[in-house]
């Protein structure tokens, strides 16, 4: 399903331990939205759903709802520093298409066109 790079969980456990105890992992998820079609969320979570995949990566858990894990499957997230600033990458096998931003994506045919007068995508940052 989802795996993550050693920067990731690094960044990912520092996150959670000033949740304060407060978030038992992190959710990622897949959202219809985007210039693109679809768009990724990440946000702490208290526990896991009913129907999420729960994924280990050390002191890091990772929870998928069913509905994203065939969006999700195969995905790489890293998390990556540079001169447009700081954070996480998908690398998506499942993606047919992307907008400039590398925010949002398209699958299986799914998907809108990039505007990027509209939303805000452009050519700088792939990163969330």
């Amino acid at each position: 399903m989802v795996t993550l790079t050693d920067a990731a969980v690094s960044t990912l456990e520092r996150v959670l331990a000033k949740s304060g105890g407060a978030a038992a992992g992190l959710r990622i998820a897949v959202t219809d939205g985007g210039c693109a079609g679809m768009k990724y969320q990440m946000g702490l979570e208290a526990a896991a759903g009913d129907d999420d995949a729960v994924l280990s990566f050390g002191p890091v858990t990772i929870f998928v709802d069913a509905g994203s894990q065939p969006y999700l499957d195969g995905v790489v997230v890293d998390f990556v520093e540079g001169i447009e600033g700081a954070g996480f990458k998908f690398d998506n096998p499942n993606a047919t298409g992307s907008c400039g931003c590398g925010k949002s994506f398209s699958a299986g045919g799914a998907g809108g066109s990039c505007s990027t007068a509209s939303s805000g995508c452009g050519p700088s940052s792939a990163t969330h």
